[in-house]
């Protein structure tokens, strides 16, 4: 508390304030039902109340106070997205600086949202819209859904096409946008990791249904996130085995939980995190392992691994 400059001090309101400090001082406000007592100076003709809180109640006035409150469109816009998952995941404090990042835009039937390339991610208000690579459908996305979230997988820009099959509304964000949202709310983070794990499952179900007992590929086609989520989601046991710009790399599976890993000269979860980081290469993948390997343990939680490996990359790319 403070008195305005030029202003001379009340003598009046300093006595009340030290009467007020040494009472509150030589009790226990919360025993003594001191809590939620009003103390009131009337030293001239206005009149000021004090009322003790809690260091919790002060902090949330506090930050109550500090954002800015939303204007006639946010609050509609509000009121239309309110119960869209992304949206409740997003604490009430922070719900208007996110709403200011948002632009809306409508689409066309038969519009292109996504191209492969671009860095933004976009909910949707109306409409159904599909991401598809190629010819293949690998999802369908109606009012609630993101897309063009993938691009935040591994650092990189989106790696499939989406586009309106009837006429839509969307709200899009750009990546660096969301991106500084993502490091200033935990809860967004954790969100976006429950989509992204969900999205990988969608899309390497549709395209591995029939997965074969060996397989191999380059890795520009199949990047290492996707490629360990595929032998994680199908529980297989084996040895993926990696040609990688630093080296050959090995990744042992049992029943889709990682065991062992090994790549230019670092082992299990420093060898995922550098393996993580490259997009060149060749791989393969035979089924079996040897007993010791059956009977070892794993190197730790697949999903956590995977998603701290993904920060990485990202941290990586920033710098």
């Amino acid at each position: 508390l403070s008195c305005p400059e030029g202003k001379a001090t009340c003598l009046i309101l300093v006595r009340e304030m030290t009467n007020i400090l040494f009472e509150l001082l030589g009790a226990n406000p919360s025993k003594d039902g001191k809590q939620d007592k009003l103390y009131s100076c009337s030293g001239c003709s206005g009149l000021i109340k004090f009322k003790l809180i809690s260091e919790a109640e002060s902090k949330r006035s506090s930050s109550a106070n500090t954002a800015p409150p939303l204007a006639p469109q946010e609050e509609a816009l509000l009121a239309e997205i309110r119960n869209f998952p992304l949206i409740k995941a997003i604490p009430g404090a922070e719900i208007g600086n996110v709403l200011r990042c948002f632009r809306k835009e409508r689409l066309s039937a038969n519009s292109t949202l996504i191209t492969k390339g671009q860095n933004s991610l976009y909910l949707v208000l109306s409409g159904s819209i599909v991401v598809s690579n190629g010819s293949l459908i690998i999802a369908s996305l109606e009012p609630g859904d993101i897309c063009g979230e993938m691009s935040y997988l591994g650092g990189d820009v989106a790696g499939a096409d989406v586009r309106a099959t009837t006429d839509a509304v969307v709200l899009s964000i750009s990546g660096e946008a969301f991106s500084a949202l993502l490091d200033r709310i935990p809860e967004l983070q954790l969100f976006m990791a429950k989509i992204l794990v969900q999205r990988l499952t969608q899309s390497n179900a549709s395209k591995y249904d029939n997965f074969d007992a060996c397989m191999s590929g380059w890795i520009r086609e199949m990047p290492p996130a996707e490629l360990f989520q595929i032998f994680h989601m199908n529980q297989k046991t084996g040895v993926l085995a990696l040609e990688l710009p630093r080296g050959e790399a090995r990744v042992a599976f049992r029943e889709g939980c990682i065991i062992n890993a090994h790549y230019h000269k670092k082992t299990n979860q420093a060898a995922i995190f550098d393996m993580l980081k490259e997009k060149e290469g060749r791989y393969a993948f035979s089924t079996g392992l040897t007993p010791e390997e059956m009977k070892a343990a794993e190197i730790g939680d697949f999903m956590m691994l995977l998603m701290e490996g993904i920060k990485r990359v990202d941290e990586g790319d920033e710098d």
